[in-house]
């Protein structure tokens, strides 16, 4: 952008890397991008959505686990626990500009009921302990997915942060040959006994485990006897 004379305006990504793979080691490899956007009098944006509010077990969100402070840090989805609202926080000088030339105006801003659920959401977070729950049962499930790679040629790198679990579906383990085929016949598979999973990455070969937060070890088991089931298949 720079040989073509582009002011790069911002780096934003989810610092997980979901919907590329689910990607979180190693912790603090970011540093080093969002130095060369600041130096480039860029912004970073920490996309939240789906690597805040605890779900990597470490911290409470995706950022933290780079020690990174970022400009402008957006919140969606899990925020109301299926109650629609979003959050987006920011620096005053990051706005500042902003705000002296334009009006913002928002229909829904400040919905009081969405607000309610989004404030029961960080009470349940804290109170239950949620963040401990997405440490714990994720590195159970981590362990029995990977478990599953000595049955299962066509399992290949399992890897993952709390309760995010990633699992690539392989025709060949040497190569890592990516086999986007089964991988829908796998999603599918589950689907049909009662578990819903997606699958990411570039080429759709990755199994994307995001169970919800208050996931248990029962369930695990349950999940880990379908997904074995599927692969069998």
């Amino acid at each position: 952008m720079k040989r073509h004379g582009i002011r790069p305006a911002m780096l934003i990504v989810d610092s997980i890397f979901t919907s590329d793979g689910i990607l979180p080691e190693e912790p603090g490899f970011l540093k080093g991008a969002v130095e060369a956007i600041r130096r480039a009098g860029g912004i970073f944006v920490a996309d939240e959505v789906q690597p805040g509010f605890g779900r990597t077990g470490s911290h409470m969100w995706g950022f933290q686990r780079h020690g990174i402070d970022p400009d402008i840090v957006t919140l969606g989805k899990p925020m109301g626990n299926g109650q629609p609202i979003a959050g987006l926080l920011t620096r005053h000088d990051v706005v500042e500009e902003f705000g002296k030339k334009s009006r913002y105006f928002n229909t829904f801003a400040g919905n009081a009921v969405s607000c309610a659920a989004a404030a029961a959401v960080l009470m349940v977070i804290r109170r239950d302990r949620i963040m401990d729950n997405a440490r714990d049962v994720g590195a159970y499930l981590l362990s029995k997915v990977d478990a599953l790679r000595a049955r299962h040629d066509c399992l290949g790198n399992v890897r993952g942060a709390g309760l995010f679990v990633a699992a690539d579906i392989v025709a060949d383990r040497e190569t890592q040959a990516s086999d986007r085929d089964r991988t829908t016949r796998v999603v599918n598979a589950m689907r049909d006994n009662g578990v819903l999973i997606s699958a990411c990455g570039a080429d759709h070969n990755i199994l994307k485990i995001r169970p919800p937060l208050i996931f248990s070890r029962e369930n695990v088991d349950l999940f880990v006897d379908v997904l074995d089931k599927a692969l069998e298949a």
